[in-house]
């Protein structure tokens, strides 16, 4: 941990100022979503490039709330700061992601236990193999048994993060194949990141679109109707 190192680049807040839970979102409109539905006194820390960060109260514990973008590189960017130069400890992505599998609904929640993706992004680690991202046991567990009590509809189980959102050629039959739930963009690097700097992460998504299917949902119900992930979110706080 660099505190001399913040404010950083990406994140305009001081060392101090972000808990040691951070709930992420890719639109920075859901982070402010969230510090207004579920914060109590939340502070604004950040609006560099408009990615918007607060943090508050949940039921009495601390709790921050950020955007993260869209795709690896920068989901990748903020949590590595956020875990190295602030001392966060535990990050929870909730976003969306489109379902390849015919009993995963639109509105249904994935708990990513595991993210295979098409990324390079484990090349920087030179590892002699192949890295399998996973989440932390505990916070898969927690959330399963929230989505338990809540009633819920959920999977647990491996989700894709990609790097491509206009593929020319998906290949989501080979993916359906090996069992893959949803497809996304950002679980992998979160999971590396997380393994890397001996944080912990986790991974719920609601499927926000059927790739086989074709259920969609509109962009005001991604960013403002998605709130079972979050109920399960905050949960582990």
């Amino acid at each position: 941990m660099e505190q001399t190192k913040t404010p950083t680049p990406h994140i305009g807040a001081q060392y101090g100022e972000i808990a040691e839970t951070v709930i992420m979102a890719g639109d920075p409109l859901r982070a402010k979503f969230m510090a207004e539905n579920f914060l109590e006194n939340p502070v604004q820390f950040n609006n560099v490039r408009g990615m918007l960060g607060f943090t508050g109260t949940y039921q009495g514990k601390r709790v921050s709330v950020m955007g993260h973008g869209m795709g690896m590189p920068s989901i990748g960017i903020y949590t590595y700061e956020l875990f190295n130069f602030y001392g966060v400890k535990t990050i929870i992505r909730v976003g969306s992601a489109g379902s390849i599998q015919t009993n995963l609904h639109v509105g249904d929640l994935v708990i990513a236990m595991g993210a295979c993706t098409n990324s390079n992004y484990a090349a920087q680690y030179e590892l002699p193999g192949t890295f399998a991202p996973i989440a932390d046991f505990g916070l898969v567990r927690g959330a399963a048994e929230t989505c338990e009590r809540l009633g819920y509809h959920y999977k647990v189980g491996n989700v894709l993060s990609s790097d491509v959102f206009y593929a020319e050629n998906a290949h989501n039959d080979k993916w359906i194949n090996m069992g893959v739930l949803a497809v996304e963009m950002e679980v992998a690097a979160l999971y590396m990141n997380a393994a890397r700097c001996g944080g912990k992460a986790l991974a719920i998504c609601t499927i926000s679109d059927h790739i086989i299917t074709g259920e969609v949902t509109t962009a005001e119900e991604r960013q403002t109707t998605f709130t079972h992930m979050m109920d399960v979110a905050f949960s582990l706080v």
